[in-house]
């Protein structure tokens, strides 16, 4: 078997660099070859746009298990955070509510959610791979895993999320005298004697049985139901040269009101086209493939990271960034946005639809380039 080249720090075009004997990560290395030898057009410093949920603490519990990325984990995220969450085969993650609104995506199995909202009405439905839910902030959930178990992306508004820091409904009845127990269900104090103890143990994300069909678990409720769910890969993408993109948020997601995404499908040699977004920061999560992103900040500062599946990336609010395929296989990740609604300007829109020798004076760009401008925005472009 020929013996994989060790890369070195050494730039090719122009011969910057040398060689590193050590100490050192290769594989880290080879993971993040833009980061080892960036390329000449990266200038300045830029913070890391980069944080791998396998570099996340594991919490393992009797029903399975949760990590996460926070603003702790990445620094620069201050207005988003997420958590990977995996529940074993009726594996639940336990009752409860938090500050921030919750937006996940399935990436493996089904998973029975719930949740009753503050006007009363209830909500059941089971989800599979790429279907989304959404709690707004103070709704009260549960999530439940089916036959297979599953796996999900949790993401929230706020860089500064705990997981840890959840209202659990275990921990306010143990935190309850039992007295006001009884007086608040017309019960007795005995009736509360068997109550979980040892929270963190037994409690959170904790075994179950599996439940039966989805019908078994619906509740009748006078008040109605509403719905936290939605269907994202029913929906029909937008379809450009290099790939797909399908988009989420309060037009078609009603529920999503404090948070949008789009599910980027990028085909080997594509690219997500030169961007930005005016509106706000960009968190994003890699599903599937290699790809590498290009950050223009400003002042002449630009940086570029390479990214894997289980990735996190950050773009700041406005920067310019492309997305670009680096594998031999489709790259499939989530631009999500602290906003009810998606947007995004293209570079080559902006240009095309401005007067053209206004274009010409600033770039000196030929007549060939020039006709090459698209007044249709190209999400994805190869």
């Amino acid at each position: 078997m020929e013996k994989k080249s060790v890369p070195e720090p050494v730039r090719k075009v122009d011969g910057f660099g040398g060689t590193d004997p050590g100490p050192r990560n290769v594989t880290m290395d080879r993971l993040n070859p833009d980061i080892l030898v960036p390329p000449v057009t990266d200038r300045g410093t830029i913070p890391n746009l980069k944080f791998s949920f396998g570099m996340a603490h594991m919490r393992l519990q009797s029903g399975g298990w949760t990590r996460q990325v926070t603003v702790r984990e990445l620094p620069v995220s201050k207005s988003m955070a997420g958590v990977n969450m995996r529940l074993n085969p009726g594996g639940i993650r336990e009752l409860h509510w938090h500050k921030e609104a919750e937006w996940a995506i399935m990436l493996d199995g089904v998973a029975r959610i719930s949740a009753v909202d503050q006007e009363g009405r209830n909500f059941v439905d089971d989800v599979g791979v790429g279907d989304l839910w959404n709690f707004p902030s103070g709704i009260p959930h549960s999530i439940q895993g089916l036959e297979e178990g599953c796996e999900f992306l949790l993401v929230f508004d706020d860089g500064g999320f705990s997981e840890d820091s959840t209202f659990l409904i275990s921990d306010w009845f143990a935190h309850t005298p039992k007295s006001v127990l009884a007086k608040n269900f017309g019960a007795s104090e005995s009736d509360f004697a068997d109550l979980p103890t040892d929270l963190d143990r037994t409690r959170y994300i904790f075994a179950g049985k599996v439940p039966g069909p989805l019908s078994s678990d619906r509740v009748s409720n006078p008040l109605g139901q509403v719905s936290f769910s939605h269907h994202l890969t029913r929906q029909q993408p937008i379809k450009t040269s290099g790939g797909t993109v399908r988009i989420a948020d309060t037009t078609n997601f009603p529920a999503a009101t404090t948070i949008s995404a789009g599910l980027v499908e990028i085909e080997p040699g594509g690219m997500r086209e030169l961007h930005w977004h005016p509106n706000t920061d960009e968190w994003q999560y890699y599903i599937e493939g290699s790809g590498r992103m290009g950050v223009f900040a400003s002042e002449g500062n630009a940086r570029t990271f390479d990214y894997q599946a289980g990735d996190v990336g950050y773009v700041p609010f406005a920067m310019g960034h492309y997305v670009e395929n680096t594998g031999k296989t489709p790259l499939r990740f989530l631009e999500m946005f602290k906003s009810p609604r998606f947007q995004d300007v293209s570079l080559n829109q902006w240009m095309a639809l401005t007067p053209p020798e206004l274009v010409q004076a600033h770039l000196n760009l030929n007549k060939a380039m020039m006709g090459a401008l698209r007044k249709q925005k190209w999400p994805v472009v190869k």
